[in-house]
């Protein structure tokens, strides 16, 4: 279905055309094209979809074509778990209607000057998103009035009912028009969503994203065994052996989540925590750190990793495996996106984890792959190959490394040559990885095999008139000084790699 039908055959308006063009996307998703046709035909939809499915323009797209720009009051409102995921689809909604005159949109949730919000709503708007928690203080306030609302979204309906908002929920239901087209989005159904359904709803059309299309075929799927007591050296191994610019790890608990970032932290990977015990405001500023790459480890639970949408996340790791298969699917779903390929990397700590795991691969009906971790003498051909290309690739950008000259200059004069300044600078980037790999008897020596035919060319260049080699050969030189003074660390201090199946 997804690879035949277009935007356009869906119904909707040219502009919403032009918006989606403008956004790359020619043919709706599954659930979009399922659930489109029904909204703007004005049913009543439960739709159950994972993250990473397109749900979001499924219910924003009617909505944008349903609103009369003339009508300066919210018209639509939109229900959402967490600010996060208040503040992802509010923002969706504005690319949408970016061809739109007249639409207007605003995102009310906790942790925020609500005068601001005050304000914006004054304003006009025909939609509105936020927490229900907000929604029901601007109710109270009587600063947002919803006798005009013509439908309301609940997404994410199930995390809304586990957080706690049902009474907020039929709150704000029974304060709007009976009339009112309403929508459901979840990745569960679990009974009290669909006692829900059966009270607020009319005639609902069912729409499902069948669990075979839940899984991303660009996203490979491992386990590691391995001891609980090691989860962490592994996972740090594996971020460094594949260098991934952005990743999530999933946690269980707030607890072990705060734990893990620490741990991670201590190894010179710049994580941060993920979790319901954190402010609005910590939470944003984090949120901004892993979207600007600042931070390059997002370490969440399930809860508060709800309404992430960064499309650049490479991997996401199971340091505990979920507790529930639809999560796990809701997990992976963080990476793999815009046709990018992901890994999702789970940890199997025991034989309870060994049930889980094969439960898990029953629902998503495929198997998930089991990998050895690597030995300390593939880690160390993997960072030498890494080196290799992290000089040739800073050998190509232009720029100003003139005190990295007068560094070289200096050793240079002192009587060095240039080979024993690179050797040098090598050793400083190797020196625990020597130590370790010397007591497992794994022959490292920089001046045999591989390497040393790539000093040999560089002699010989050298001597062609001081050639392209001796050039070459300097420049791997300052390379490494520029990455040694940078503190680009390339590996973190290796110890002894004891990872092994658990016990």
């Amino acid at each position: 279905m997804e690879n035949t039908i277009l935007f356009a055959d869906l119904g909707v308006s040219d502009e919403i055309l032009k918006s989606v063009e403008a956004m790359g996307y020619v043919h709706p998703s599954a659930i979009q094209a399922q659930s489109i046709p029904f909204l703007l035909n004005g049913e009543d939809v439960i739709g159950q979809a994972q993250t990473g499915t397109g749900k979001t323009a499924s219910f924003a797209i009617p909505i944008i074509d349903l609103v009369d720009p003339n009508v300066n009051a919210p018209q639509a409102l939109i229900l959402c778990p967490t600010r996060e995921l208040a503040v992802q689809v509010e923002g969706e909604i504005v690319k949408l209607a970016k061809f739109k005159r007249g639409i207007h949109s605003t995102c009310i949730y906790g942790g925020e000057s609500i005068d601001r919000q005050i304000r914006s709503l004054k304003r006009g708007v025909q939609i509105v998103v936020g927490t229900p928690g907000r929604i029901m203080d601007h109710m109270n306030r009587g600063t947002l009035k919803l006798q005009e609302v013509r439908m309301v979204v609940l997404d994410e309906a199930d995390e809304m009912l586990d957080m706690g908002f049902r009474d907020d929920i039929e709150a704000i239901l029974s304060e709007t028009p009976e009339e009112r087209q309403t929508v459901f989005f979840s990745a569960t159904m679990p009974k009290p969503i669909l006692e829900l359904t059966r009270k607020y709803q009319r005639d609902p059309q069912i729409v499902k994203v069948l669990r075979k299309e839940l899984t991303v075929e660009n996203i490979s799927q491992v386990y590691y065994e391995v001891k609980p007591s090691l989860r962490v050296e592994l996972m740090a191994r594996l971020m460094d052996l594949s260098n991934y610019k952005l990743s999530v790890v999933f946690c269980n608990t707030k607890r072990a989540a705060d734990e893990v970032t620490e741990a991670l932290i201590a190894k010179g990977i710049m994580a941060e925590a993920l979790h319901g015990d954190l402010s609005q405001g910590q939470r944003s500023k984090v949120m901004a750190k892993f979207r600007k790459g600042t931070c390059s480890v997002l370490v969440a639970t399930d809860v508060a990793a709800r309404g992430i949408d960064v499309d650049d996340v490479e991997a996401v790791f199971n340091y505990d495996l979920p507790l529930d298969e639809e999560n796990y699917v809701h997990r992976i779903g963080r990476t793999g996106r815009a046709g990018k390929s992901g890994a999702a990397i789970s940890f199997v700590t025991g034989r309870k984890d060994s049930y889980r795991l094969r439960d898990l691969e029953r629902f998503i009906k495929t198997g998930i792959e089991k990998q050895n971790p690597p030995s300390v003498a593939e880690l160390v051909e993997l960072k030498k190959e890494q080196v290799a290309k992290d000089v040739y690739r800073a050998i190509s950008k232009e720029e100003d490394t003139q005190l990295f000259e007068e560094t070289i200059g200096k050793l240079l004069a002192e009587g060095l040559t240039i080979e024993q300044v690179a050797l040098g600078l090598m050793k400083l980037q190797f020196g625990d990885v020597m130590k370790d790999t010397k007591e497992q008897n794994f022959d490292l020596e920089l001046g045999g095999g591989r390497e040393r035919g790539k000093r040999d060319r560089f002699e010989r260049g050298g001597e062609r008139e001081g050639g392209r080699g001796a050039i070459a050969s300097e420049k791997v030189a300052l390379v490494l000084v520029v990455v040694i003074s940078l503190r680009v660390q390339v590996w973190p201090v290796m110890r002894t790699w004891r990872v092994c199946s658990s016990a």
